[in-house]
């Protein structure tokens, strides 16, 4: 986690993996109807609730199974005052890697601003400055720049969507209704662009920030990508897991009551269901 050559090597491998996943369609990943996959929400440089979400995603178990992960950086705990969540990074991209096709980092606000430079806050200061302080803290001002170009290419190799055969959709978050008219459903179905990424209006930016799902978006966008359930993060859950409607499930992983949640693809699945078979990530 020191040697920047090092470092740089897994994240270039990492978003190789990303980008060669056989079921990736443009800024999707397809699942079939088989096997299992674990659905997570925000984990904002947990590690103990990274290495538990792992375990419990039984990776090496088979080709078929399958784990989400997503919002990695930017925690509220610093290290002698600089952010260290690059190593989460780092593990997501070793085990893209290790398992290619089942480890799925999607897209999410805090990693999206950090590749485009754009500052953003989990509660500790800036954290896109503290994250560059702490690659400047273990590699130095050089090589620290080069750790975060590699970082930069991770992250834009990330997916926006998993979707399965089964009609469940995980990304990070759905674009806002008061801006839904700028989003283009589209963006899932090709590779992003610089456009899709910028603020304020790229349909990846829209996406990984919006918070406002009213009904009627919700309907019109289960409508236009087959989707019967979203699984989501980016809100504050203080139960772990909470259900929107008839159609969002929304998932933390990162608090001590964060859930986590798999999902058989053989099988039809609801919003309710989720309710009974999330399973506390502590536990």
């Amino acid at each position: 986690m020191s040697d920047a050559e090092a470092v740089c090597r897994v994240l270039h491998a990492g978003a190789d993996a990303l980008r060669a996943v056989p079921a990736r369609r443009g800024a999707s990943v397809h699942l079939p109807s088989q096997g299992r996959l674990l659905a997570t929400g925000d984990l904002h440089d947990n590690p103990f609730h990274f290495a538990r979400v792992i375990r419990a995603a039984r990776l090496e178990h088979g080709a078929d199974h399958h784990v989400t992960l997503h919002e990695l950086i930017h925690g509220e705990q610093l290290v002698n005052g600089v952010d260290l969540s690059y190593r989460m990074l780092v593990r997501a991209a070793h085990l893209a890697v290790t398992f290619p096709g089942q480890v799925h980092p999607l897209l999410a606000n805090h990693e999206l601003s950090q590749a485009i430079g754009r500052g953003v806050s989990k509660g500790a200061g800036n954290s896109l400055e503290l994250f560059r302080d702490g690659l400047a803290y273990v590699f130095g001002e050089s090589d620290g720049a080069a750790v975060e170009a590699a970082v930069v290419e991770f992250i834009r190799a990330m997916p926006l969507a998993v979707r399965t055969a089964s009609g469940i959709l995980c990304a990070h978050a759905l674009p806002s209704a008061s801006r839904a008219d700028r989003f283009d459903p589209a963006v899932l179905d090709r590779a992003l662009t610089d456009g899709d990424l910028a603020h304020p209006d790229g349909s990846a930016w829209l996406m990984t920030w919006g918070r406002e799902w009213t009904d009627e978006l919700v309907e019109r966008l289960a409508a236009a990508w087959d989707v019967r359930v979203f699984v989501l993060g980016h809100r504050h859950v203080e139960s772990g897991i909470e259900c929107i409607g008839t159609r969002i499930v929304v998932l933390n992983s990162d608090h001590a009551q964060g859930r986590m949640l798999p999902i058989d693809l053989t099988q039809p699945f609801s919003a309710e269901d989720a309710l009974f078979t999330a399973l506390p990530v502590a536990s």
